[in-house]
């Protein structure tokens, strides 16, 4: 697949992407257009499901994705503990709109954010509440080379958004 082929593919991007950038932006969309669709509110056609970021620069790079849905923040001056009770207390065991994981955390893939993540989920497990981390997985192996923090997929926003639509 190649970026001019895409609607809306414009050169500036065109020339911005090397080709193996392509290839990994591909791979990807799949999981953000899944995820951008579980999170839309019940009126955009999703499934309300919040998605879980470490901090608010994470939140801005998500929503210059196109994530339009809830985004809770972990780091918000919470212990562990209490934020794993809040989750579970307002979102419960299961989604109710499509009856999967209640939440998607998307926490950093370098070393720290892979400890919060498998902490998150070992925690969250203890309760009987799945978390859907098939966004975090995906950029865990395709984006390496372009950052390995949920901010840094802000200055991918432009590039990435055309693949992002093509699963829409």
């Amino acid at each position: 697949m190649n970026i001019e082929d895409l609607p809306g593919a414009n050169t500036r991007i065109t020339a911005y992407l090397r080709p193996d950038s392509v290839e990994r932006y591909s791979k990807v969309a799949k999981a953000f257009a899944d995820s951008i669709r579980r999170n839309n509110s019940l009126e955009d056609e999703g499934s309300n499901c919040p998605i879980l970021v470490e901090g608010k620069r994470d939140e801005e790079a998500l929503r210059d994705i196109g994530f339009k849905g809830t985004i809770e923040l972990f780091n918000r001056g919470w212990d562990q503990s209490r934020i794993i009770a809040y989750l579970y207390d307002t979102y419960g065991s299961k989604n109710p709109i499509d009856a999967g994981p209640p939440v998607i955390v998307l926490m950093d893939w370098d070393r720290t954010g892979g400890r919060l993540q498998s902490m998150i989920r070992k925690r969250l497990e203890s309760l009987d509440v799945k978390i859907d981390e098939s966004l975090w997985f995906s950029l865990m192996r395709t984006m390496k080379p372009e950052g390995r923090t949920v901010e840094a997929l802000h200055a991918h926003a432009d590039a990435l958004l055309p693949f992002i639509q093509e699963h829409m």
